[in-house]
C-alpha cells in the first residue's frame, strides 16, 4: 500500500501533461501512485499517460469512454486508489521539488490528520510565481492536529481539491465525491473540512498552480458558470443532512454570496447574454440561503443585499464609487510620500555640501535592528579607544531600547538620519544602508559581515532563488565599490568576502568583533547572566538556535523540545532563540524551554549556556571561541543544499557531535559524547581553523588602525593559550545519563511548536 495515491485528471492539457507528470515521479519521497485518469481528451494526453505507465510501475491510467468532466475524472481515480492519503493534482498544474517528502512528515508529526492542507502559487506564463495572498492562515503554529472550530480561518483559502492531502479511509467512510460541472471542487472541499476529525496545515508551497495565457476553463466565458448555483445547492444540502456542521450555515452563505459576486463581476466569466439570467438566479440563491442577523461588516452586508435584491444598475454604481474612493485615498497617500522623499532628498544634498565631521562615526546593523553584532562591539571600541568620536546608531524606534547610554539615537528615514549619513567620517555596517546613500569623498565606510559565511552569499546567491530572494546583484556590488574595509574574522571568511563580494576594499583580518565580549566574561559575569534568566544551579542549559531556512515561510522548531527534555531528565532546559528573520518565538515558553528570541544580546545567551544545539547558523562560530560543546543538528540537509547551499560540508569538519535526527540528538546528551574527550577533540580543530584572531581584542585592532592610524598592533593571542569563562554547569563533570523511558504510542510534534 503506497503513501499517496497522486490522482491526475486530464483533458486537452497534452503541453503541459509531461511536466506534470514528472514532477510527481521525480519526488524525493518515492512512497506513491499515480493515477493518470484519460477524461476522453481528444488530444495527445491518453497516449502521454500511457508512455508514462510503460516506463515507471507506479503509473496507472485509466481511459474514460467519454468525457465526464473533472469531477467525475477524480472519482475514477479515488475508486482505483489504494494510498493511505489521497492528492489530486490537475494535468496542467505541477508538485515543487520535495513537496511529498515535507507533506509525509508533517502527516507524521501531527498524527495521521484526517486532512493536511497546503500551499501554493500561481505560476504565470512569463514566469512569475505569486503565492497565495491568504498563505497566513496556513500557519504551523499552535495546536496541531486541530478541527475547523479551532481555524475556521481555512475556510477563506481557495476552495479546491488540490491543496489537501485527505485520508482515503476518511473520504470512503464518509463517502465524499465530486459532483459533474464547474466549480466541482465546492461541495467537496466545504463538507471535508466540516466533517473531519483532525485537520493539519503545512505552511509551504507544494503546488505551482499554472495560470495559463489562454485556454483555461473558467477563464472562458460560457453558459457553464451557472452551474455554480447546483454546487452550492449541493453544499447546503450537506448541511441539512448533517446537523452538526449546520453551525457554519451562515458563513458558508458569506462565502457562496462572495463566490457569486466574483463570477457576475469578472469579465471573464459570463456572456453579456447571461448576465441578467445569472442576477435573477442569485436572487434566488442569496434568499434562499440567507441568514438573518448573520454578522458581517457593513460594506460585506451592503453588497451582499444589492445582490440578493437584484440591483445590479446600483451595484455597478456604488463598486465604481468605492473604487474610485480607495484609488483617491491611494494616489493622495502616495503623493505624501513621495513630497517627503523629495523633501529628504533636497535635505540630504545640501548636507553632502557641508563639510564632513571628522569627529563623527553613524553604525547600524541587520535592516534597522537594535544595538548589536559587528557594528555593536565597534561602536563600544570607538567610545573606548577613540573617544574624540561622537558616536550614533540608527534603528527603528522599537529597538531604541538595546541602544546603551552614549551614542546619539537615529530613526531612519528621518531629516536627522540623513545628516548623519552625509556628514559622518565613519559609516559601519554589517549589510546596508539605504538605497539613496552616496558615499562622500573622505568618507570611511567599514563593512563588518555578519559573521562567518557557511551558508553560500553574495556573487553566489544567484543562483539561488529561493535564498536570493530578489536581490538586486547590481545594486550589491555597487554598495561594494563604496566599502573602504571589510572585517574578516579567519582566512576562510577572507577569501570567500573577496569572491562573492569583489571589490578594492582592504581586509582586516584581525577576527570577529562580536567576540570580544565572548573573551572578556568572567565566572561572576556567567553566574551573573544564568540567575537574571532563571536557570537553576546544577542545571545544563542548552542553547538552541536554528538558523532561517528560506525554503520555509513558516519558521518553526525542528525538534521537539519538550520531548528531547522529558528524554533527558530534569537536569536539561532549553533556551530557544530563533533567527532575527524569523520574525517571531519558534516556541512558546513553557517548563523548561525558555524562548529568549526577543533577548537582546545572543552574547549574553552564549555565556549563560553550556552547550549549543544548532543547524547551519553562523553562531557556532562564535560558540567555538568559547570552547564549549556544540551539537550540530542536521535535519534536512538535502533541501538546505538545494534552497542555499555550504562552502564546506559539516560533517567532514563538525565543531563537534553530529545528529541526524532528534533521536541522535538524545542519545549524544544522554551518553556524554556531547561533551566527551572525541566531540572536544572536533571542537579544538574547528576552534584552531574558525577562531584564529578571535582574543577578545579585535574591535580594539580595527579602531585603533582605522581610525587612530596605528600599525603596531596589540599581538594576537593563540587558541591554546586563551581562557574564556568556563561552562557554569557542574553536569560536564559527571558520567552518562540514562534516558527516561519514553511513553508508549506515536511520537507527535508538541502543542508548543
Amino acid at each position: 500500500m503506497p503513501r499517496f495515491s497522486v490522482i491526475v485528471p486530464a483533458y486537452q492539457v497534452q503541453a503541459y501533461l509531461h511536466e506534470c507528470l514528472e514532477s510527481v515521479l521525480t519526488q524525493s519521497y518515492p512512497d506513491l501512485e499515480v493515477i493518470a485518469v484519460d477524461d476522453c481528451s481528444p488530444d495527445a494526453c491518453g497516449a502521454i499517460a500511457d508512455e508514462f505507465a510503460a516506463r515507471d510501475p507506479r503509473v496507472r491510467v485509466v481511459h474514460l469512454p467519454e468525457n465526464q468532466g473533472l469531477g467525475p475524472a477524480r472519482n475514477a481515480g479515488m475508486e482505483r486508489a489504494t494510498g493511505d492519503y489521497l492528492v489530486f493534482l490537475d494535468g496542467d498544474d505541477t508538485l515543487t521539488p520535495d513537496a511529498l517528502r515535507a507533506i509525509a512528515d508533517r502527516i507524521k508529526e501531527t498524527g495521521e490528520p484526517d486532512v493536511l492542507v497546503y500551499d501554493y502559487a500561481r505560476t504565470h506564463w512569463s514566469g512569475e510565481a505569486v503565492r497565495n495572498q491568504a498563505a497566513a492562515h496556513l500557519t504551523e503554529r499552535g495546536p496541531a492536529p486541530f478541527r475547523l472550530a479551532d481555524r475556521p480561518g481555512l475556510l477563506k483559502l481557495l476552495m479546491v481539491a488540490w491543496n489537501k492531502a485527505v485520508r482515503r479511509e476518511f473520504a470512503e467512510r464518509e463517502g465524499f465525491t465530486f459532483p459533474p460541472g464547474y466549480y466541482e471542487d465546492t461541495p467537496w472541499t466545504y463538507p471535508v473540512l466540516m466533517t473531519a476529525e483532525s485537520l493539519a496545515t503545512l505552511d509551504r508551497v507544494c503546488v505551482h498552480y499554472r495560470q495559463r495565457r489562454r485556454g483555461s476553463i473558467l477563464g472562458t466565458p460560457s453558459e457553464r458558470h451557472l452551474d455554480v448555483f447546483a454546487q452550492y445547492d449541493r453544499v447546503f444540502a450537506f448541511l441539512e443532512s448533517h446537523p452538526e456542521p449546520a453551525r457554519w450555515r451562515p458563513v458558508l452563505y458569506r462565502r457562496m454570496a462572495d463566490h457569486l459576486t466574483t463570477v457576475f463581476t469578472r469579465p471573464d466569466r459570463l456572456p453579456r447574454s447571461l448576465r441578467a439570467e445569472f442576477l435573477r438566479r442569485a436572487r434566488v440563491h442569496c434568499r434562499r440561503y440567507r441568514v438573518p442577523g448573520a454578522p458581517a461588516p457593513l460594506p460585506v452586508r451592503l453588497r451582499h443585499a444589492l445582490l440578493r435584491l437584484g440591483l445590479r444598475r446600483t451595484y455597478e454604481t456604488l463598486r465604481l464609487a468605492s473604487a474610485l474612493r480607495r484609488r483617491t485615498v491611494k494616489v493622495t497617500a502616495k503623493l505624501l510620500r513621495a513630497s517627503r522623499a523629495l523633501a529628504l532628498r533636497l535635505h540630504y544634498r545640501v548636507q553632502r555640501r557641508l563639510p564632513l565631521r571628522a569627529d563623527r562615526a553613524v553604525f547600524a546593523a541587520h535592516g534597522d535592528l537594535g544595538h548589536g553584532c559587528n557594528p555593536g562591539a565597534l561602536e563600544e571600541a570607538f567610545r573606548d579607544f577613540a573617544p574624540h568620536v561622537r558616536t550614533a546608531w540608527a534603528a527603528a524606534p522599537a529597538h531604541h531600547h538595546t541602544v546603551p547610554p552614549g551614542p546619539r539615537r537615529l530613526t531612519p528615514g528621518t531629516a536627522a538620519y540623513w545628516t548623519a549619513l552625509a556628514r559622518s567620517r565613519y559609516v559601519v555596517h554589517n549589510t546596508g544602508f539605504d538605497a539613496g546613500m552616496v558615499k562622500r569623498k573622505g568618507q570611511v565606510l567599514i563593512q563588518t559581515q555578519a559573521g562567518t559565511p557557511l551558508k553560500h552569499m553574495g556573487l553566489d546567491l544567484q543562483e539561488r532563488p529561493a535564498a536570493a530572494r530578489g536581490t538586486d546583484f547590481a545594486r550589491l556590488l555597487r554598495d561594494v565599490d563604496s566599502w573602504d574595509y571589510v572585517v574578516s574574522a579567519n582566512r576562510h571568511s577572507t577569501l570567500t568576502w573577496e569572491r562573492v563580494h569583489p571589490g578594492d576594499y582592504t581586509t582586516l583580518e584581525y577576527g570577529q568583533p562580536r567576540t570580544d565580549a565572548l573573551q572578556r566574561a568572567t565566572a561572576a559575569d556567567v553566574a551573573r547572566l544564568r540567575e537574571s534568566l532563571g536557570i537553576p544551579d546544577g542545571t545544563v542549559a542548552i542553547l538552541y538556535a536554528p538558523t532561517h531556512r528560506d525554503y520555509r515561510r513558516t519558521q518553526r522548531a525542528a525538534l521537539d523540545l519538550e520531548r528531547v527534555l522529558t528524554r533527558l531528565g530534569p537536569r536539561f532546559m532549553v533556551l530557544a532563540r530563533a533567527h532575527p528573520r524569523t520574525g517571531g518565538p519558534l516556541v512558546e515558553s513553557q517548563g523548561r524551554v525558555l524562548d529568549v528570541s526577543d533577548h537582546p544580546s545572543v552574547e549574553s545567551l552564549c555565556l549563560a549556556s553550556d552547550a549549543l544545539v544548532t543547524d547551519y547558523s553562523a553562531l557556532m562560530f562564535d560558540y567555538a571561541g568559547l570552547d564549549r560543546p556544540i551539537v550540530i543538528h542536521a535535519d534536512e540537509p538535502e533541501a538546505y543544499e538545494a534552497a542555499r547551499g555550504t562552502y564546506f560540508d559539516l560533517r567532514e569538519l563538525p565543531p563537534g557531535a553530529i545528529a541526524r535526527d532528534e533521536d541522535e540528538l538524545i542519545d549524544i546528551f544522554a551518553d556524554g559524547h556531547w561533551c566527551g574527550s572525541r566531540s572536544a577533540q572536533l571542537r579544538a580543530a574547528f576552534r584552531e581553523r574558525f577562531c584564529p584572531w578571535d582574543d577578545g581584542r579585535a574591535a580594539e585592532r580595527v579602531v585603533r588602525r582605522v581610525v587612530l592610524g596605528e600599525t603596531d598592533l596589540p599581538p594576537v593571542v593563540p587558541p591554546a593559550a586563551r581562557r574564556p569563562a568556563p561552562s557554569a554547569a557542574a553536569a560536564l563533570a559527571r558520567p552518562p545519563l540514562a534516558t527516561v523511558p519514553q511513553p508508549a504510542g506515536p511520537r507527535t510534534v508538541t502543542d508548543s511548536l
